[in-house]
């Protein structure tokens, strides 16, 4: 059974779908066969990954409405190992009409269980909101990935965010588990984002990983360009520290 990874933060931009695509392309890289779910009606894994939106027939709102399987909606990127099933803005209207549709907590883990392709690794991009969409991620998963920005209101919020896993945990999936926490976005020359890294460790003890991800233009320039930051500049100190990452997200879950 593949290991399922969601990578979730109520918080926008705290480097969430970075997280995800290029911990999915890294996943790959060390030979994990690896899919990335976009769950975000943004889109933005998807298009981060330079796949054309319009040209998509099938997306994930079709998994959602039960219209398509997963199967049926999943690509191959460019890269080996690496598969994506893509999503587009119509996805937020899926989930208004969801709010009254059966099971619909539990439409994503359906969707993967029913897949007939064996998966090492299957990481979903959540959205940032504590959304039905987001509770469906956390249905479906073994770990929650939580990515945190080393800057003052971090830690706002999460508590609602843990007490969401809590209920999901009580009520539906009783095996959820916090992988671990990844600052993401930190700048090695300013005070607070050193306070808040200590801060993040006092509020999680054990959980927060070695690797942190350094605030970096190549980062930030690679999904402008449709591209992993491994494939945009696998020298970059982005693209280290996420490899780095992985290696640590590989252990921690024994993959493979």
């Amino acid at each position: 059974m593949a290991k399922v990874i969601s990578v979730t933060n109520q918080k926008g931009g705290v480097g969430k779908t970075t997280t995800a695509v290029n911990l999915a392309y890294y996943l790959a890289k060390f030979g994990k066969k690896t899919l990335l779910i976009d769950f975000d009606p943004q889109g933005n894994a998807t298009s981060g990954l330079g796949i054309d939106k319009q040209d998509l027939q099938l997306t994930m709102a079709d998994v959602a409405m039960e219209t398509a399987t997963l199967d049926q909606v999943v690509i191959p990127t460019a890269y080996n190992n690496f598969f994506l099933a893509p999503t587009t803005p119509v996805l937020a209207n899926t989930e208004v009409q969801l709010a009254q549709a059966d099971r619909r907590f539990s439409r994503l883990k359906n969707a993967i269980e029913a897949s007939k392709v064996d998966y090492d690794v299957i990481v979903i991009d959540s959205p940032p909101s504590l959304s039905l969409l987001t509770v469906n991620g956390l249905v479906a998963t073994n770990y929650v990935l939580l990515p945190v920005q080393a800057e003052f209101y971090a830690l706002e919020g999460l508590g609602q965010l843990l007490e969401t896993m809590k209920l999901v945990r009580k009520g539906m999936n009783p095996t959820l588990e916090l992988l671990g926490v990844l600052p993401t976005m930190m700048d090695s020359r300013t005070t607070l984002s050193g306070q808040v890294h200590e801060e993040i460790k006092k509020h999680f003890p054990g959980k927060v990983f070695n690797a942190v991800i350094p605030r970096n233009i190549r980062l930030a320039e690679a999904p402008s360009h449709g591209l992993p930051i491994g494939a945009y500049d696998r020298f970059s100190k982005g693209a280290r520290a996420y490899k780095a990452f992985t290696k640590e997200v590989i252990s921690r879950v024994s993959i493979g």
